[in-house]
């Protein structure tokens, strides 16, 4: 299992970019955006909508979750998301399955740990599982294969320029 954590930009394009070299190779691809809801556009899922072997299904509610507000709409979403993922995973159709934005769920108290270490175990051998998000688990570093870390160092954010489309999303 994979995962790309940490505060800098760069989790889900890095992700995407491990999905179309999966892709580029044969295997069977899914990406389950979590938080990611109707009102999300991703520039993602416009350039590989076409890609045959590279499915995405997309899950969160409208609006941003926020820690420590109220957020039962995007547990609900991101609880969907779960059970989804672990269908998927348990269907032997995909080689690689992404969930973006799953370690934040976790991060944001949308899904306990256990839901995520659970479908760690269940996943037969040859699945791939590639999680991205920020604040990464304790158990979910233990158990992971690979852990990449982005740090930011400087973003346009910073600066007040807000996120460009085709660039940040």
């Amino acid at each position: 299992m994979t995962i790309f954590t940490g505060d800098g930009r760069g989790k889900t394009t890095a992700a995407i970019g491990t999905a179309v070299r999966a892709a580029g190779h044969g295997l069977r691809v899914l990406i389950v955006f979590f938080m990611k809801g109707p009102d999300f556009v991703h520039g993602e899922v416009k350039a590989l909508q076409g890609v045959s072997n590279i499915t995405m299904e997309s899950f969160g509610a409208s609006g941003w979750a926020m820690p420590g507000q109220d957020n039962a709409v995007h547990r609900g979403a991101a609880e969907a998301a779960v059970s989804f993922a672990a269908g998927a995973i348990e269907s032997g159709c995909y080689d690689l399955i992404v969930l973006d934005e799953a370690v934040s769920a976790l991060s944001f108290g949308l899904l306990p740990e256990n839901a995520l270490l659970n479908l760690l175990e269940s996943r037969p051998a040859g699945v791939e599982l590639l999680l991205t998000g920020r604040g990464a688990s304790a158990g979910l570093l233990e158990k992971a294969d690979l852990v990449t870390e982005m740090h930011s160092i400087k973003h346009p954010f910073d600066l007040g320029i807000a996120a460009r489309a085709g660039i940040d999303y």
